[in-house]
C-alpha cells in the first residue's frame, strides 16, 4: 500500500479542477492583457474567477490580487505595507512559516524595523494578553501572526487579534495558507488587512495563490513592470492556475462541512491507535486537541529511541509519505524551528502527518502497524 499523509505539504489535484483548467491550457491560450477576442475571452475567465473567490470570502473582486503562491503573497503584503505606512515595528512569533520569519529578519537587519516576538504557553498558542501588551507599547505596528500553525496545527483567534488591531490602530497580516479551504473566512467579520493563500494546499494546482487587500488599507505593490492584477503585481497572469485556484477554492466551501467531519474522523482515529499502540507517544504543540488545531495535521512525538532519526526514511521506504516539519525548507538538515522554539532541549521524535479528503481509515491502521513494527524491532 502507498500512503500519502503530507498533505499539509501539498495536497493532489482535484479532478474537477484539472477539468476546468483544460480548455486553459489547450484551447483558450490569449494573452489576457490583449485587446483581441483571443485575449478578451480570457481576461474574462480570469474577472470571473475572481469574482468567484471575493464571493466565497465575502470581500470585493479588487480586493484580491492573485500571486505565483503564499510566499509571495506573504513577502508582497508585509514589505508592502511596511513601507506604504512607515512602520516601524512589527509584531510576530518565532513559529512563523519561514516566508513570514525571513522577510522579517531581513528588514530588521537593514534597519528598517524593529522585529518583537509575542510570547507563547507550553502548547505553542499566542499569549493574547501579552500581544496586548505589546500593542501598548507599540501602538501602530505590523502584526503577522498565521491562522494556524503548519507544523503543529494550531489555530489562532483571529477574529480576537482582529479586534486588538482595531484597537491599537495596527496593521494585522495572517498567512492563512493552512486553513484557506479548510475553514470559512468571512472577511466582513474579520479585521484582517492582509492574508495570504496557496492553491495547491487545498487540491488546486502549484504556482499559484492570492493575497486579500483590504480596501481601506491599499499597499505598494511589490513586482512593477506591467498593470496586471489592478496595478498590484506585474506579469502576464497565471491563466490556468487562477482558474484552477478558483474551481478548487469553489469545491472547499461547497463540501466544507462534509471534509470536515471526514478528516477529524481520520484524526481521531489516528490519535486513539497510536496511544493503543506506542507506549510513551505524545504530541506536539496543540495538535491532539481537536477544537484547537488543524484538523488536517497531527504532529506525533515519539519517545526517545535510536528508531527517531531514520523515522522519516523508514516510514518512507513502507511507502508511506509524511514529514517531519515544513517542506518548504526543501534540503534544510537543522531540523524544525517551530518544535525547537518550543522544545530546545527534546530529544523526542517529530512526524507531521497531515491528511485529506482522499485518506481512509485503513491507511490509517495501516500507517500505525508500521510505526508499530518500527518500534517492535529496535526493542
Amino acid at each position: 500500500m502507498k500512503v500519502y499523509f503530507d498533505n499539509a505539504a501539498t495536497t493532489p489535484l482535484d479532478p474537477e479542477v484539472f477539468e476546468a483548467m483544460k480548455p486553459f491550457l489547450m484551447e483558450d491560450f490569449g494573452n489576457p492583457s490583449s485587446t483581441h477576442s483571443h485575449g478578451r475571452k480570457v481576461r474574462a475567465a480570469i474577472e470571473s474567477a475572481r469574482k468567484k473567490v471575493a464571493e466565497l470570502l465575502h470581500c470585493t473582486p479588487g480586493e484580491i490580487i492573485f500571486t505565483s503562491g503564499g510566499t509571495e503573497a506573504d513577502n508582497a503584503i508585509l514589505t508592502g505595507a511596511i513601507q506604504t505606512y512607515n512602520l516601524a515595528h512589527v509584531i510576530s512569533s518565532p513559529i512563523e512559516h519561514h516566508a513570514v520569519t525571513h522577510t522579517l529578519e531581513s528588514l530588521e537587519k537593514q534597519g528598517t524595523i524593529r522585529l518583537h516576538f509575542v510570547r507563547l504557553d507550553h502548547q505553542g498558542h499566542v499569549d493574547l494578553a501579552h500581544l496586548e501588551s505589546l500593542l501598548k507599547e507599540f501602538p501602530s505596528a505590523l502584526i503577522s501572526l498565521m491562522h494556524a500553525n503548519n507544523e503543529i496545527g494550531n489555530l489562532l483567534d483571529i477574529k480576537r487579534v482582529g479586534e486588538l488591531a482595531q484597537q491599537y490602530q495596527a496593521y494585522f497580516h495572517s498567512d492563512t495558507v493552512q486553513t484557506m479551504g479548510h475553514y470559512p473566512h468571512d472577511m466582513r467579520q474579520l479585521n484582517i488587512h492582509g492574508l495570504t493563500a496557496a492553491a495547491h494546499k487545498f487540491h488546486g494546482p502549484k504556482g499559484i495563490g492570492f493575497m486579500y487587500l483590504n480596501k481601506d488599507k491599499k499597499i505598494k505593490p511589490m513586482v512593477h513592470g506591467g498593470a496586471q492584477e489592478r496595478n498590484m503585481r506585474g506579469g502576464t497572469e497565471n491563466v490556468y492556475g487562477i482558474i484552477g485556484l478558483s474551481k478548487a477554492l469553489e469545491i472547499c466551501y461547497r463540501e466544507m462541512a462534509e471534509h470536515e467531519k471526514q478528516i477529524s474522523a481520520l484524526k481521531k482515529h489516528m490519535i486513539e491507535k497510536l496511544k493503543e499502540t506506542i507506549p510513551g507517544i505524545s504530541f506536539h504543540g496543540d495538535s491532539d486537541n481537536l477544537s484547537r488545531s488543524l484538523y488536517t495535521v497531527l504532529n506525533v512525538s515519539f519517545p526517545e529511541s535510536g528508531e527517531n532519526e531514520m523515522m522519516l526514511f523508514n516510514l518512507d521506504m513502507q511507502g508511506i509519505s509524511a514529514s517531519g516539519g515544513s517542506a518548504c525548507s526543501s534540503g534544510a538538515s537543522t531540523g524544525s524551528h517551530v518544535l525547537h522554539a518550543l522544545y530546545p532541549d527534546s530529544k523526542r521524535g517529530a512526524v507531521r502527518f497531515s491528511f485529506s479528503k482522499y485518506n481512509t481509515l485503513e491507511e490509517i491502521d495501516f500507517v500505525v502497524q508500521k510505526i508499530s513494527e518500527l518500534f517492535k524491532v529496535e526493542a
